[in-house]
């Protein structure tokens, strides 16, 4: 028989995912699976109530979808620093007897137990905030022009696969005007399909404004520049109609590898094969020529859009 009073048991703590600027990836994710904010203390004697679970609050990069995993159910999208969204709610506190007690009932034994706090198995799929996304097979240089025109310094090799996660960099034009590119890892043929780094990285192209199809003038496996392009083509168009959509301009890069004549022939010789009509560069990202013409032509066309 309860003799005196007891205070309630206070709320368990929520959870909430919070968007960090300087974070690039989901990998912390695979190694740890379940996270748990804190309980509320149970009350107390002489009408002491318990203390609050303390929130937990998870850091996730910017572009994070998050996903009920078991419904299929979309919660929500963080795409601004800092933002955060619940995505467990903490259990409601239950009520002790002081709660009940009256001028005539001192030390009442009616009380009422707290609720679960939520319990729901997640999905995250990080899609990249970017204004420019970087198309082309291994080896057609994304990562040296990203290097060329960002503070981004992704690894710079001659065998495929270089890098395996998107890279992130901006490209500032002068103090007020500035956009975003993103080095998406080399796609193949099948990639739509999951070959080689597969859909894990074409759906980082989806909110991207303006698609670079990086193009190799000289691959030293004597492949066809032309095969390279149709290749990306055909990947986008199995992947996504929307994508094949976005604006996409052709980059033909590695100038510096062929005496300057025959670099202008090739390029030519490209352009009329595929009847390009989107607009073309020619740069040499290792030497940096043409690197500046192609970002103040970009962020021309950025700034249009918005205007428009």
């Amino acid at each position: 028989m309860l003799n005196k009073t007891i205070g309630c048991r206070q709320s368990s703590g929520s959870i909430y995912l919070q968007a960090n600027a300087n974070l690039n990836t989901l990998i912390d994710f695979r190694y740890r699976r379940i996270y748990k904010a804190e309980a509320g203390q149970n009350g107390m004697g002489s009408d002491c109530t318990g203390k609050s679970g303390v929130d937990l609050i998870i850091a996730v990069p910017l572009g994070t979808e998050i996903f009920d995993q078991d419904t299929e159910e979309f919660i929500g999208d963080l795409t601004t620093p800092d933002e955060k969204l619940l995505v467990a709610q903490g259990g409601w506190h239950g009520l002790g007897n002081a709660r009940f007690k009256s001028s005539t009932n001192r030390a009442p034994r009616q009380t009422t137990p707290g609720q679960p706090g939520e319990t729901r198995h997640l999905r995250l799929s990080l899609k990249v905030l970017a204004d420019i996304g970087l198309l082309g097979l291994p080896n057609a240089g994304k990562s040296t022009l990203i290097r060329a025109v960002s503070a981004a310094t992704p690894k710079v090799a001659d065998y495929p696969f270089t890098t395996l996660h998107p890279y992130l960099g901006v490209v500032r034009i002068d103090i007020n005007r500035s956009f975003v590119i993103a080095d998406i890892p080399g796609i193949i043929e099948g990639a739509a399909e999951g070959a080689g780094l597969g859909i894990h990285f074409l759906k980082h192209l989806e909110r991207t404004r303006v698609l670079l199809q990086i193009v190799d003038i000289a691959p030293i496996d004597n492949s066809d520049p032309v095969t390279a392009v149709n290749t990306i083509t055909h990947e986008l168009q199995k992947f996504s109609a929307e994508l094949i959509h976005k604006p996409r301009w052709l980059v033909l890069n590695k100038l510096d590898l062929l005496p300057p004549q025959e670099a202008q022939e090739r390029c030519a010789a490209i352009i009329a094969q595929l009847n390009w009509q989107a607009p073309v560069f020619k740069i040499s990202a290792a030497q940096r020529e043409g690197t500046e013409t192609l970002c103040h032509k970009l962020m021309a066309y950025l700034d249009q859009m918005k205007v428009n």
